[in-house]
């Protein structure tokens, strides 16, 4: 059999469960996941490897109409999905009414002529005849893409959307080496798990306004020191972040370290300095500093 690669690039709503559906066909945690929207702000490359094939999953923010410049790069990460795929995954929240919040992005997956797979997720909280339904009125706006109704989280029918995207997959040898997991660096995943804290545990805007750096990262034989700085744009953020007594920083390290000593396998030593940079949202030359 010859070797299989091609990326598959996933878009949808925010909350709809890209993340948790790669995470699930990896069988790792690459993207953080929390029940608040646009907890994606990059793209992120997942990569499933095989003797026969290579699978290169995208993940990308959810897609919302941009109010400032950082949700604007985020749009950016999605628009370039059509340029690189070789297959189109397009997920749908089946409890929820809404297609995509994007009518030109719509209009775009409904004239693509690249294979598209629709991905009815989450059936398993959803009524039943609701799903026939969508399932029939998808099937006439999308007459020449596959639909398969899924649990992203459960499992549900990810087996049988594997092997239907192994046969979609073009003949071509590997992109990446065969022990790659993904394109992102050790440092993005740091950002990333003690941005997910933030986001798990701080309510209203909080969680929007705060962008993590990592300034150190110095990796010794049997231990690692990190030193992340958490961004936020107003003062009042950062007493809100730190807390009573500094209990809500404590409480964002402590988390943060167990699991990044679980990801790297030593023992982590992680300081978290948190710092005001107004309006960094606002802010090209910063956003492009921290990669957006």
């Amino acid at each position: 059999m010859n070797h299989k690669s091609g990326f598959v690039n996933i878009i949808g709503n925010p909350n709809v469960g890209k993340s948790t559906l790669i995470n699930s066909i990896l069988g790792h945690k690459l993207s953080i996941i929390t029940h608040k929207a646009q907890t994606t702000r990059h793209r992120i490359l997942g990569i499933l490897n095989d003797d026969n094939y290579q699978i290169i999953f995208s993940d990308t923010p959810g897609v919302i109409k941009p109010k400032y410049e950082l949700q604007e790069s985020m749009m950016n990460f999605i628009s370039s999905i059509f340029e690189d795929a070789d297959i189109l995954l397009y997920m749908i929240d089946a409890s929820l009414e809404k297609y995509l919040n994007d009518e030109k992005i719509f209009e775009k997956l409904k004239n693509t002529k690249l294979p598209l797979i629709i991905l009815l997720n989450k059936i398993d909280l959803s009524n039943q005849d609701l799903v026939t339904l969508k399932i029939n009125e998808l099937s006439s706006i999308f007459p020449n893409a596959q639909l398969f109704p899924i649990s992203a989280l459960n499992n549900f029918n990810l087996d049988n959307l594997k092997e239907k995207i192994i046969e979609l997959l073009p003949e071509a040898p590997a992109y990446f080496s065969k022990d790659t997991l993904t394109d992102k660096s050790e440092r993005f995943f740091v950002e990333e798990i003690i941005r997910e804290k933030i986001l798990t545990h701080y309510k209203n805007e909080i969680p929007y306004s705060v962008e993590i750096e990592v300034e150190e990262f110095l990796d010794k034989s049997d231990f690692v020191r990190i030193r992340a700085v958490i961004y936020v744009m107003r003062n009042s953020q950062k007493g809100i972040i730190i807390g009573h007594k500094g209990l809500g920083l404590k409480r964002i390290g402590s988390e943060s370290r167990k699991e990044i000593e679980k990801m790297l396998g030593k023992k982590i030593f992680l300081e978290t300095p948190v710092k005001v940079k107004k309006n960094w949202r606002n802010d090209k030359k910063q956003l492009k500093k921290f990669g957006y």
